[in-house]
């Protein structure tokens, strides 16, 4: 045991920036890298979840970055994986015939709704990209469970 380990004053959480460029590219990785395994496990579900079921609701259309690029910037927290599908969204759906971009697209309330739940989860990667660099020290996130005021 370190002095560390027994000086409640002394912080010995680490800056971790390599984990947070992973949480950027893969949702959930920069956790898994640094051990948090079953956490990353289950970010990696609920931002996969959050943007094919975008896509399947909203469409290719739901992200859009030049008709909808203040929802773009929300969306784009998400990872290459959104950034993707804008380039899939511009360069091959718009450029097809009005009556050929019919399946690719959502209207109305829909394409909102799809719009919606891939920016929720960019936003929701980039709390999860700064849990990653600066993660909580395991016997900090156990008192919190355990119901522990002093933590």
């Amino acid at each position: 045991m370190t002095s560390h380990d027994t000086d409640p004053n002394v912080d010995v959480r680490t800056f971790q920036p390599l984990a947070g460029i992973l949480a950027w590219v893969v949702p959930g990785l920069g956790h898994y890298v640094i051990g948090q395994r079953v956490r990353g496990i289950r970010i990696f579900a609920g931002m996969a979840l959050l943007i094919l079921g975008g896509l399947f609701i909203g469409g290719v259309d739901a992200v859009d970055s030049k008709n909808d690029n203040l929802w773009f910037i929300a969306q784009a927290c998400g990872g290459p994986l959104v950034l993707g599908i804008d380039v899939i969204n511009q360069k091959y759906v718009k450029e097809l015939a009005a009556v050929d971009q019919i399946p690719w697209q959502s209207f109305g309330h829909v394409n909102s709704v799809g719009t919606l739940y891939i920016a929720l989860a960019g936003l929701l990667n980039v709390v999860v990209i700064l849990d990653a660099i600066y993660p909580a020290r395991r016997d900090e996130r156990y008192a919190r469970r355990q119901g522990d005021p002093a933590s």
